[in-house]
């Protein structure tokens, strides 16, 4: 290690603090039970050998990394060497959906390829492989010079890893991305092999899926099916591929260590306590109230009939799911005892700091300029969320015209001055998502835009930009002025639009994107307001505060959740809940007995396949089971697995306790609920007699 960070001569002095800082990472012994979602090419090798005696090699860690697999904002992994993929219901739920149609939901009804040529394909998505990790930390942080603001240090930064993103993805052929860790303390380079071809092999009902529906959503204990099966396919063939995860056909029993290989979505367990107040004060009552406004709107529309419920689905599952999880993180902060705690901690530490001068010069103004930044941030949070971020234009439509407009605008400036998500690294993604053949219901989008623009009115009604679009007339019949007078759910015209030129869009008569013209100037004042009063200085000082924090303890902690791959371990094991032992798995026993107390009636209502194969089926199979594995949003559809790599589940939730581990984890009551490996093939087997599918998942073919 020391001899690749010393490559090329003697270092500079802020060189050497990057390096101490890199050293006190690598020597870390943990000391937060099974805490953390762990870097690939930083695990704790030691700890997880004294505490499970297993020890993690290389070789294991690669093969993980190279079978799991990035869907969306989820997570999946690739489980026979055909390029069969393995994930949640409720992560392919968009693409069933959008094979869908009102004469054929296969929403209610399922899905199961009999033949390859049944496999439907799903346009539009991308699924990412992670081939590389490659740290270029020394060559972003030496982009910046001590004489610099937070705000050039900020554009000092994002430059290079622009030109770094650019330079590799031209190099290697994959897409290449820079994952900022530990507040900007260290960047890793990831590179990323990405298919396009993706076919649905198999999907269980949306009730066995989401048995429970809401009321059970992150509860223990589950019976839930929560999972599903696509391929990948390469030049039109079922893609090739040694690294995939076999079976484990006995599942695991209690106390048995297991891993979960996933990419979650953000943690706050580094935010300074202004951050949190800030979440706590202004971010999440916002959008706890917004989730609930949203949920009831599409409530109402759902009971119209069966067509509405079906298309509101669509957005209900996402709304409400994220109103829960959005109200347990509130609760952790609400929490004294946890907000003492991270008081405490950062008065320690400060109180540290300033006994030696040197560091107090250094580091000792950071957690301030913070807290001033966050002061800052509260001033224009909401016409930020209103306006750039899309709130107060809640339709489809929206966010295609402004796609559109960008693109046009972004793709003839030099690669380091776009914007970030139109630079040559993502583009390809912009425009596959942009031609997406999603179904578009105008009735749908004309109530949900109204509402949002009413909403707008509301809350940024003396803004003249809403003076313009809405006057003094009613939103619903804006809405329906600006949907009528669109055409961009012809993917046709979207694809003009993509080669065409800037002056296309500037002069394009199309409702939507005059829209989008029309809101993009304030729109992007507000962006550059954050990521310069708000944005720049959480990254210049939160990775003083990191540096600080290792340099100080001599230890480490894993970096927060940043949509990157990641793998996190625990036992499996239950809990004891108010005094009530929670056994660590479930059965389809306790599926069919839970159904029949409420009646089964929704949302413990069976699918007519259950009911008729009730008889077939073994009761006693584990259905779901829990572990301590550290998880949030984002690790659904991770593989759990054993210490011989074989699946054993696959993640689909977290109990309520794990909620405010978004900020303090805690394996006492928090645990992860997965899918497990034997469920899922009794359901297969014994309910939907797809024996070919389990023949190649079992490796028998």
């Amino acid at each position: 290690m020391m001899m690749l960070l010393l490559k090329g001569g003697i270092m500079k002095k802020s060189k050497v603090k990057v390096f101490i800082f890199f050293l006190a990472l690598a020597l870390f012994i943990p000391s937060y039970a099974d805490e953390g979602m762990w870097l690939f090419n930083m695990p704790p090798v030691d700890y997880i050998k004294a505490k499970y005696n297993f020890t993690v090699t290389p070789e294991w860690l690669k093969h993980v990394q190279l079978s799991s697999v990035r869907f969306g904002g989820a997570s999946s992994s690739f489980v026979s060497p055909e390029g069969l993929v393995l994930t949640n219901h409720h992560v392919g739920q968009g693409l069933i959906q959008n094979l869908s149609t009102a004469e054929k939901d296969l929403m209610k009804t399922g899905f199961s390829a009999r033949t390859r040529e049944e496999e439907a394909k799903c346009p539009g998505v991308e699924l990412w492989v992670l081939q590389e990790i490659e740290d270029v930390t020394s060559r972003v942080i030496a982009a910046e010079r001590p004489d610099m603001t937070s705000v050039e240090v900020a554009a000092a930064r994002d430059k290079i890893i622009a030109a770094i993103e650019k330079e590799y993805t031209e190099k290697t052929g994959l897409r290449s991305s820079v994952v900022n860790l530990y507040s900007g303390g260290m960047y890793h380079l990831y590179k990323y092999k990405v298919y396009t071809d993706v076919r649905l092999v198999f999907a269980p009902e949306y009730l066995m899926a989401f048995f429970g529906g809401d009321p059970d959503n992150f509860t223990y204990p589950r019976f839930d099916l929560d999972f599903c099966l696509f391929r990948v396919y390469e030049n039109d063939k079922p893609l090739k591929t040694t690294h995939y995860l076999k079976w484990g056909t006995k599942g695991p029993r209690e106390g048995d260590l297991v891993f979960a290989s996933g990419n979650p979505g953000s943690t706050g367990r580094l935010l300074t306590l202004s951050q949190l107040e800030f979440l706590r004060d202004t971010n999440y009552p916002f959008s706890i109230a917004n989730l609930q406004r949203r949920r009831a709107l599409l409530q109402e529309y759902a009971n119209k009939g069966p067509e509405e419920a079906r298309i509101a689905l669509r957005n209900l599952f996402g709304i409400e799911n994220s109103l829960k999880a959005v109200t347990g993180y509130q609760s952790g902060l609400l929490d004294k005892k946890l907000m003492e705690k991270k008081a405490n901690e950062e008065k320690e530490l400060r109180e540290t700091i300033k006994k030696n001068p040197e560091m107090e010069k250094e580091f000792g103004g950071a957690w301030d300029e913070i807290a001033a930044a966050q002061k800052r941030y509260s001033t224009f949070f909401k016409p930020l969320l209103f306006l750039e971020r899309s709130q107060g234009f809640n339709t489809t439509y929206f966010g295609v015209a402004r796609n559109l407009v960008r693109m046009a605008m972004e793709k003839g400036k030099p690669n380091a001055e776009r914007l970030r998500e139109f630079r040559d690294a993502n583009l390809e993604s912009i425009k596959r998502s942009l031609l997406s053949p999603s179904p578009i219901y105008d009735e749908f989008e004309i109530l949900k835009l109204a509402d949002s623009l009413a909403q707008l009115k509301a809350e940024l009604g003396d803004m003249i930009e809403v003076k313009w679009i809405i006057g003094n007339r009613p939103t619903q019949e804006v809405a329906k002025e600006l949907i009528t007078g669109t055409k961009l759910k012809d993917l046709e015209i979207r694809k003009k639009y993509i080669e065409g030129k800037v002056e296309d869009i500037y002069l394009s008569k199309d409702a939507m994107i005059k829209l989008a013209l029309l809101i993009d100037p304030v729109s992007r004042g507000l962006r550059t307001k954050y990521e310069r009063e708000v944005e720049s200085f959480e990254i210049k000082n939160g990775a003083l505060i990191a540096r600080t924090l290792f340099k100080l303890k001599g230890t480490s902690i894993p970096p927060d959740a940043t949509s990157s791959l990641r793998f996190s371990f625990g036992a499996v094991k239950g809990y004891v809940e108010n005094g009530k032992k929670i056994p660590f798995q479930t059965k389809f026993a306790g599926l069919y007995e839970k159904s029949a107390k409420a009646g089964n009636k929704p949302p413990y209502e069976l699918p007519q396949s259950f009911l008729a194969k009730k008889r077939a089926l073994n009761l006693n199979v584990p259905l779901n089971f829990v572990a301590t594995c550290d998880s949030i949003g984002g690790n659904s559809g991770s593989p759990v697995i054993n210490t011989k790599g074989e699946v054993v589940g696959v993640l689909f939730d977290g109990n309520i306790q794990s909620l405010p581990a978004r900020f303090v984890y805690s394996d006492e009551l928090n645990r992860s609920v997965m899918v497990h490996c034997q469920g899922i093939i009794e359901a297969l087997l014994k309910v939907y007699g797809a024996k070919t599918l389990v023949d190649e998942i079992l490796g028998k073919k």
